[in-house]
């Protein structure tokens, strides 16, 4: 029997890039999203210039028992950092931390959390970073979370505009796969101004990145 003539080698290349096309855009559409840090809010949790990955597949949807116990989907939990469409304006996108869920009654006392009459341990939450407020208590709707940044004093979140509906909720955040020393306004940089950037990043990607930060899980 003939053999099959060997493939040439631009084809061997054109297929690899094809398969790894298909894949990076299968896992952005599904699976993961790669998102920036733009602000303070979720300090010292998050710092501006954290390039992270979201899990997008986490919260997926099962109907069936045996989809529950085979895939790693599971429901939104209080202590997730979530990556969602900002409800005002839903081509944003926001990151927080879920503080109440569906159902829950989150009140604040001089700046402290209490959920359904608990106080909510916050370690992730820096002292110097509360607001000493009292918010009236709230009862988070069905389908509904209430979310609040790390560093409570600069952060806009559902003490602001409110709760947000759960399908709004794009997915976890996973890990920090880079780190770079960034001002708060570098993400609205345009044209020549973001090329200048973008260059200065690579000049000084060695010295500037905060190695220290960089594939470690987000928590």
């Amino acid at each position: 029997m003939d053999l099959p003539p060997p493939k040439g080698l631009i084809r061997d290349y054109v297929e690899t890039i094809l398969v790894c096309v298909i894949f990076v855009i299968f896992s952005r559409a599904f699976v993961f999203q790669q998102s920036k840090i733009p602000s303070g809010s979720m300090e010292d949790t998050l710092l501006i210039g954290d390039y992270i990955m979201v899990n997008r597949f986490v919260y997926a949807p099962t109907r069936f028992d045996w989809e529950r116990a085979l895939l790693p989907a599971r429901p939104v939990r209080r202590g997730d950092i979530v990556v969602f469409k900002f409800p005002n304006e839903p081509e944003v996108d926001y990151i927080k931390r879920v503080v109440g869920l569906p159902g829950d009654t989150v009140e604040i006392r001089r700046g402290v959390v209490h959920v359904n009459g608990e106080r909510l341990v916050e370690p992730f939450v820096n002292e110097a970073y509360r607001v000493r407020e009292d918010r009236e208590p709230v009862r988070v709707e069905e389908g509904h979370y209430f979310v609040m940044g790390d560093h409570r004093d600069r952060s806009a979140d559902s003490r602001v505009w409110g709760q947000v509906p759960r399908e709004l909720i794009k997915g976890r955040a996973l890990l920090i796969w880079w780190s770079y020393e960034e001002r708060a306004d570098d993400v609205d940089r345009k044209g020549l101004e973001r090329v200048k950037s973008m260059l200065s990043k690579a000049a000084h990607f060695l010295t500037k990145s905060r190695w220290s930060r960089c594939f470690s899980l987000i928590r």
